[in-house]
């Protein structure tokens, strides 16, 4: 299978196996759902972890709290630790891993920024298979409200600081949240990196995951949330 598509269904053929480059947050779960509902068989999910492999890069997830992601979603998961100098190498590797396997499609959830794209299609390339983006180039709102209409949760647990102050940690994505971050000035969508979340449940997962809220950390001029799997009856 080869080609780059746009849209709903991101060139997603029917039956097409496909890897998901998996963040934990609400983008990467948008453009899993809809490549699903395009008739596409999520083989895989990716994630990218940072150098010490404890947690992922930009959201800071733990593997615990990815993992039972993975397993409420019915997709197994892959990890690569990596510094961001050799983020690609990695990223690349895993993909032609993913490519003999037979895994024939790549889903990611950019939206519109042209760098991002192109990096994709290259790294997707390179690994022989078709880069698929199904949120590209909707309107950002938009794909907020699709988001929460389709029912999934999310909670805040990253921000950006200058953008953002840690007070937003743990708040859960919903239409309050969305109108002071546009009263605020703040692109709704975070697309420009102001906050991420964590996805805690929607219509692709078999449960919801109930989390426990940990420290809020300062790293590299953003904060954190570090969030774990709630003991049974603490979430």
């Amino acid at each position: 299978m080869t080609g780059k598509g746009t849209g709903d269904r991101g060139g997603l053929g029917p039956n097409t196996s496909f890897f998901a480059s998996w963040s934990g947050g609400k983008d990467s779960c948008l453009a899993l759902h809809r490549a699903m509902r395009a008739g596409g068989r999520p083989e895989r999910l990716l994630t990218m972890l940072v150098e010490e492999g404890n947690r992922s890069h930009s959201h800071g997830l733990s593997l615990e709290v990815l993992r039972a992601q993975a397993a409420a979603l019915g997709v197994p998961i892959t990890f690569r630790a990596t510094t961001w100098g050799d983020y690609e190498r990695h990223f690349i590797g895993a993909l032609k891993e993913f490519r003999a396997a037979g895994i024939e499609a790549g889903v990611f959830g950019d939206i519109d920024i042209g760098a991002h794209r192109e990096w994709v299609e290259r790294v997707c390339d390179e690994a022989g298979l078709a880069a698929c983006e199904p949120l590209w180039r909707a309107e950002r709102r938009a794909l907020l409200e699709e988001f929460m209409d389709a029912g999934f949760v999310a909670r805040v647990v990253m921000v950006r600081g200058g953008a953002l102050g840690p007070d937003f940690l743990g708040r859960t994505l919903d239409r309050a949240l969305v109108r002071e971050f546009e009263a605020l000035g703040i692109d709704a969508s975070g697309e420009n990196g102001e906050y991420h979340t964590v996805v805690t449940d929607g219509p692709i997962f078999s449960s919801p995951l109930a989390l426990a809220e940990g420290e809020r950390v300062e790293r590299s001029g953003c904060w954190f949330l570090d969030v774990a799997l709630a003991p049974p009856g603490r979430a």
